[in-house]
């Protein structure tokens, strides 16, 4: 249970100032004239502390965790700000592997309140000149910061990073980045910055890769890929705590990042299996390829758009090549669901559920949507009960995946 005064500034703070994950995109505030305020009214936190800045479409909270993760056991101070949370805001702010204090939010909410501001930040905003004061107050050595949306406008673009890293670029958020990859790419290499090399992760799709390196040359920036700078043999090496190849493309941009700059960090290699090793514990990552359970084998992903979403199902098809995978699967009510539907595979036994937040798809609209697309699910009105149905129809042998939401994963780990 949560103290009631942490509870009061919560409340607050979510009445108070719009949330992405709460309302949507009404949320969305694309300039950075209110966080730049912000941050002068705090001493403009953002030049007294060294970064690292990921973005990406797929894969950046996994590859921020992992960079976080490997610093720490290498002997840093490491702040780490991530999104959305899944079971309680204080995830969002960590400094290795411990979450911001109840205490800390009640003081800073009430120096926000103090102030008086004459224009309304966003709830992200808020959050982000939190994590700043937080990791000043903590002496963080290293801060890993993972972009909320987009790139050129998202909140965290005031900071001047060691390193910028590019994940890798599909189609998300377009109502806000663009409905085509060239212009979600330019969106996202908007986190390039004078002086500061950049890390570009997986080139899947020609049309981003060409957007990045014009922006790159636009602002000379010295652009690096990690496809060329660690090789598989190398890559490996290594044993990842998730199912999935494609976080061996996150460990890819990763190492690649951190061989940049290892002159700020030359412990590091030293401690690679390790910061792995320890990555749920050292950053809370939860809900990205995560084994719950072996028999039957029962994995929660967060995955919710089509690319993502495919490479989680390549991911875990060989584990139910001679038996039956069922996917529970649930939405937000603004995601592009037709297309991830289409990327699920047809052999697959399909249960569909709403999830008790007000951007959930109800369930009757994932059903039409369903039949449209000519897939039959059985459909549940309630995550746990979902579970539990599937998981006794369950053979041993049989693979069961719950994804397509952060909140269905949040809701069933409560």
């Amino acid at each position: 249970m949560h103290n009631s005064a942490y509870q009061t500034a919560l409340d607050w703070l979510f009445q108070q100032f719009p949330s992405y994950q709460l309302i949507g995109d009404r949320a969305y505030k694309p300039t950075l004239d209110n966080i730049r305020k912000l941050a002068d009214a705090f001493g403009n936190p953002e030049e007294q502390l060294r970064f690292i800045h990921v973005a990406g479409t797929n894969g950046k909270g996994s590859s921020s965790s992992m960079m976080a993760s490997i610093l720490q056991e290498s002997g840093e101070t490491v702040g780490l700000f991530t999104s959305p949370h899944l079971l309680d805001f204080r995830e969002r702010i960590r400094v290795n592997g411990a979450v911001i204090s109840e205490q800390d939010v009640i003081e800073f909410v009430a120096k926000i309140q103090h102030l008086k501001l004459d224009f309304e930040p966003s709830f992200f905003e808020i959050t982000f000149i939190m994590a700043l004061h937080y990791f000043l107050s903590q002496n963080c050595t290293i801060c890993v910061i993972e972009t909320g949306m987009g790139g050129r406008l998202d909140a965290t673009n005031i900071v001047k990073p060691l390193i910028s890293v590019i994940t890798n670029i599909s189609k998300d958020h377009e109502k806000h980045l663009g409905s085509h990859l060239y212009q979600i790419a330019r969106e996202k290499a908007g986190i390039m910055k004078d002086g500061v090399p950049t890390v570009f992760g997986e080139q899947k799709f020609k049309e981003a890769t060409t957007a990045i390196i014009s922006s790159a040359k636009e602002k000379e920036i010295d652009l690096f890929f990690a496809e060329k700078m660690v090789k598989d043999d190398e890559l490996y090496e290594y044993e990842l705590p998730m199912i999935g190849n494609y976080q061996f493309n996150n460990l890819r941009t990763i190492l690649a990042a951190l061989q940049l700059i290892e002159k700020e960090f030359p412990a590091y290699k030293d401690f690679i299996q390790i910061g792995l090793k320890n990555i749920q514990q050292n950053t809370g990552l939860i809900g990205r390829m995560q084994v719950m359970d072996r028999k039957p084998l029962l994995v929660y992903d967060v995955s919710h758009n089509e690319d993502g979403v495919r490479e989680t199902i390549n991911s875990i098809l060989p584990y139910s090549k001679n038996s039956i995978l069922h996917i529970l699967f649930g939405a937000s009510a603004d995601k592009d669901v037709k297309s991830v539907i289409k990327a699920l595979p047809l052999s697959a036994k399909l249960h569909f559920t709403s999830f008790h937040h007000d951007r959930s798809m109800e369930i009757e609209q994932l059903k039409a949507v369903g039949k449209e697309m000519g897939r039959n699910a059985i459909s549940h009105n309630n995550p746990k009960e979902a579970l539990s149905a599937i998981r006794l129809a369950a053979k041993e042998d049989d693979v069961i995946l719950v994804m397509g939401s952060f909140f269905l994963i949040a809701e069933l780990l409560k």
